[in-house]
C-alpha cells in the first residue's frame, strides 16, 4: 500500500507537470483513495501537506483546486504587465526578442539556488505601452520544473503570463531598485544618454524547486509601483 508521502510526491509531479493545471479541480479524496488502493486518511494527509504548501486550495461542498495567481502577492501586488497596461485604457504589445536555451550566469544560478550548470530556457522579450518601450522582461526558466516550457515558442504570449496559467508557485522573492541600464536595455527601451531604469527582480519556487527568474526593466521615467494598505493601519 502506498503511503502519504509516495501519494504527495504522484500528486505534486501532476501540478509541476502541468497534468493538473492551477485553477483546474482536484478529483476527490474517494477517488484518490479508490485509484491508490489506499484509505481516504491517507489521501487527505496527502493532499493537507499540497495545502501547506499552497499548492492547492480546498472548500468544504465546493472541493479542491490548483492554486491560481493572476497576481503575483507579497506585501504588495503585482499585475500582469498587460493587465497593468490596458487597465488604464493603453495600448499593449508583446514581442519576443530571443528565446534560446542555455547555461546562466553564476548570479542567476545563486538567486535559484541551483548547484548544477545545467541549461535552462533563457527568454527576453518586450511590453509595449501605446508603441512605446514599456518594460523588458528577461527571464530564466527551470526546465527540470516546467518541462513543458521547453515546447512553448513565447511569440504570442509572454512567459509570465504563460506561467501564471500553467503552473503555481509556493514562493516568491522580490528586489526592487533603481539602476543605470545595461548597452542592450538602454537600446531595447530607447533610452536618452544617461536615463536611469528601474528594476524589478523575482525569484519563485514551487515546494523548493526553483521555478524562474526574471529582471523586469523600465524607463524610470514613465513606471511607478502603488501600493495599498488594505487595514489602514500604516502611518
Amino acid at each position: 500500500m502506498r503511503s502519504y508521502k509516495d501519494i504527495h510526491n504522484i500528486l505534486l509531479e501532476r501540478i509541476k507537470g502541468g497534468e493538473w493545471l492551477p485553477g483546474s479541480l482536484v478529483p476527490s479524496e474517494a477517488d484518490l483513495a479508490r485509484e491508490f488502493g489506499c484509505t481516504r486518511v491517507t489521501v487527505n494527509r496527502a493532499m493537507q501537506q499540497l495545502a501547506d504548501s499552497g499548492l492547492i486550495e480546498r472548500r468544504r461542498k465546493a472541493g479542491t483546486r490548483v492554486v491560481q495567481r493572476m497576481t503575483r502577492n507579497a506585501v504588495f501586488e503585482i499585475q500582469l504587465v498587460r493587465h497593468e497596461i490596458e487597465q488604464r485604457d493603453g495600448s499593449y504589445k508583446y514581442l519576443l526578442i530571443s528565446r534560446v536555451e542555455e547555461t546562466p550566469p553564476e548570479k542567476v544560478r545563486a538567486e535559484m539556488g541551483l548547484a548544477s550548470t545545467d541549461a535552462l530556457l533563457h527568454v527576453l522579450s518586450l511590453h509595449f505601452a501605446d508603441g512605446a518601450p514599456y518594460q523588458l522582461e528577461d527571464r530564466w526558466i527551470s526546465l527540470e520544473t516546467v518541462p513543458q516550457a521547453r515546447k512553448e515558442p513565447f511569440d504570442t504570449i509572454s512567459p509570465n503570463e504563460w506561467l501564471l496559467r500553467e503552473i503555481p508557485y509556493t514562493n516568491a522573492e522580490h528586489v526592487f531598485r533603481a539602476a543605470r541600464p545595461e548597452p542592450q536595455e538602454t537600446e531595447l527601451l530607447a533610452l536618452g544618454e544617461g536615463e536611469p531604469v528601474f528594476v524589478i527582480e523575482r525569484t519563485t519556487w514551487l515546494a523548493g524547486a526553483a521555478v524562474t527568474h526574471v529582471r523586469l526593466v523600465h524607463p524610470a521615467e514613465s513606471y511607478r509601483l502603488v501600493t495599498r494598505d488594505q487595514h489602514g493601519s500604516a502611518l
